[in-house]
């Protein structure tokens, strides 16, 4: 979908920095996002997506796809499949009938 939302990240960077930073939330669905961070993220590494209302979940790094106005964007894939990831962005995506 095209929504946005402001969140937090927090993981290590590619050179084992840790960080927990603001970042926005872009293209939201039901098993992630893309987010765009002013780090430099390792794909396949693990970080945790704090939203607005302080809910918590385990994404992992899937792509780094084209930086938007020099910030870098990656796609992120929500590793709890379960209820967790359906309620994390507090909207209901449409079924696929």
């Amino acid at each position: 979908m095209a929504l946005n939302a402001s969140v937090a990240l927090s993981g290590q960077d590619r050179q084992k920095l840790a960080f927990n930073l603001p970042a926005r939330a872009t293209n939201l669905n039901r098993h992630g996002a893309a987010v765009a961070l002013h780090r430099d993220l390792q794909v396949g590494s693990t970080i945790i997506v704090q939203n607005r209302r302080g809910a918590a979940i385990t994404a992992r790094v899937v792509a780094q796809l084209a930086s938007l106005h020099g910030t870098p964007t990656y796609a992120i894939e929500f590793l709890d499949k379960e209820e967790k990831a359906r309620t994390f962005w507090g909207i209901t995506f449409p079924t696929n009938s």
